[in-house]
């Protein structure tokens, strides 16, 4: 192996360039052996988001090795810190679109490889041709001393190994028929910044009593094809991605199988309706992910004119979780209508699979029945398997509508709403409209009962249910444990 070389690639002032100057290994011997550069630099706050280092790869390549490392310096209270993430593109370039992309690891991993047969969680293996590859540096956050970086580029020369096809989970799998299905559509593996592993991640989802399951890795499809042997008749695997922009996360549910989507955007450049249409071509429903979250970057920032679905209960009930309920409620109040769902996004232990889970009207556990039931909002959320509730609205004449259903009737007509819930004991049933909470019961000890609200079409726009917990600080409710899409109810238009 021949000695490291190491160069410094040094910014300063407010970076204008996406590009930093190249590292090349043109002139490398393909004879055998290793070959390493490592560069350096010191990117200043207000640096771009993404800054790409292009590295000349020649032919003969067998392996690719990459590592990195940055300063950490302390910095005022309030103030951020450094945090840089990593991935990489291949000759195909960095284009929108991503053509080119071969692995994302985020902040997760400080070293990654890429073979013909075989990569770090996280990036796609494949064919490793010459020309100019980029290692892209995402500062995430800069300190005010800036944020200062090394970079090691290790090509492993010889004959590579045969390309390996994935094998990606079947789109059906046995089921009930017609039924209701529970499924959690937010988890993360080793593939992103997970830390179970894909077989662990399904046996916890079996073990919550769950129909199926979304991948959903941040930034990356490379875990697709590493869930083939863990479906089964009692398991649906749907596969997508969590596009993590610097303006909010949204989630691409049950996309086609290696389907990549770019995140390399924020939300004014106003490219987010375009992405989304990309996402329902491969077969997906588009789905922005806790909305009001607080952490940096998290909170979305796009709009939901182009959500089929979203996410407003992520993980164990806090109080951005109230926060996305009550806007999702808003926007119900005045006529758009975007079914709700929730999910656990578990990373790692103790987060628990399945809490929440959303229960899903399919016609059968196939992923076109799956995503068709949520995009029509025939679906509720439980905080568990133990939690399952029936929702209508009944007239007069015995019409009856569920949840996700409009129900048309006179003005005035008296409609009978009822909900019917199991494993709640002790919880508060509130029925929620367009004007607020208009009525709360307590279910029994046992935790099973039935509770019925009178109204009208004039009265209620929409009628929701929510199943919760009791308060630890009265008069504020306590958090959920279940809600309903709503049951919408419409004035005939002959009594209008």
């Amino acid at each position: 192996m021949s000695a490291p070389t190491r160069r410094t690639l040094l910014t300063t002032g407010v970076a204008s360039a996406l590009t930093l100057g190249g590292v090349s290994f043109a002139h490398a011997d393909a004879g055998g052996g290793d070959r390493t550069e490592t560069v350096g630099g010191t990117l200043p706050p207000g640096s771009p988001d993404y800054v790409y280092l292009p590295v000349e790869i020649p032919r003969g390549v067998r392996e690719i090795h990459v590592s990195y490392a940055y300063e950490r310096p302390a910095v005022p209270a309030g103030t951020q810190g450094n945090a840089l993430d990593i991935g990489i593109f291949d000759q195909r370039g960095t284009e929108l679109g991503g053509e080119g992309f071969r692995g994302w690891s985020g902040g997760a991993r400080k070293e990654f490889f890429l073979r013909t047969d075989a990569a770090t969680p996280g990036y796609v293996a494949g064919p490793l041709r010459a020309g100019t590859w980029f290692v892209v540096l995402a500062p995430y956050t800069v300190a005010p001393q800036g944020l200062t970086y090394s970079v090691t580029i290790t090509l492993r020369f010889g004959a590579p190994e045969p390309v390996v096809r994935p094998a990606y989970p079947p789109e059906r799998a046995e089921g009930r028929g017609r039924a209701w299905y529970r499924g959690d559509s937010h988890l993360h593996t080793v593939y992103s910044d997970g830390r179970r592993t894909p077989a662990e991640v399904a046996a916890l989802a079996r073990a919550a009593g769950l129909d199926f399951l979304a991948t959903t890795e941040h930034n990356t499809h490379a875990g697709h094809g590493a869930w083939a042997e863990l479906a089964g008749d009692d398991l649906l695997i749907l596969l997508g991605e969590e596009i993590t922009t610097r303006n909010g996360h949204v989630l691409a549910l049950g996309t086609d199988p290696g389907t990549f989507v770019d995140w390399r955007y924020r939300a004014r450049e106003n490219r987010f309706g375009r992405i989304a249409r990309e996402i329902r071509r491969a077969g997906g429903l588009v789905v922005p992910a806790h909305p009001h979250a607080t952490c940096i970057g998290c909170g979305w920032k796009s709009g939901f004119g182009e959500a089929d679905v979203v996410e407003v209960w992520n993980g164990p009930f806090t109080p951005d979780d109230e926060v996305s309920l009550a806007g999702w409620d808003a926007a119900l109040a005045t006529g758009r209508w975007t079914p709700a769902m929730g999910n656990s996004d578990a990373h790692r232990d103790p987060d628990r699979v399945g809490t929440p889970q959303t229960v899903v009207l399919a016609d059968d556990l196939s992923r076109e029945a799956i995503l068709a039931g949520l995009r029509a909002g025939r679906s509720y959320v439980a905080e568990s398997s133990s939690v399952s509730l029936a929702f209508t609205a009944t007239d007069g004449r015995g019409r009856a509508a569920g949840i996700g259903q409009r129900l048309r009737v006179a003005a005035d007509e008296p409609v009978t709403v009822r909900l019917t819930a199991t494993g709640a004991p002790g919880r508060t049933v509130r029925f929620v409209t367009d004007q607020g909470v208009l009525h709360t019961s307590v279910l029994p000890g046992a935790g099973e009962g039935t509770v019925e609200w009178v109204t009208t079409a004039a009265y209620a726009t929409y009628v929701r249910a929510e199943v919760r917990h009791p308060a630890t600080l009265p008069p504020l409710p306590g958090a959920l444990a279940a809600f309903t899409n709503p049951v919408f109810l419409e004035i005939s238009p002959r009594t209008r």
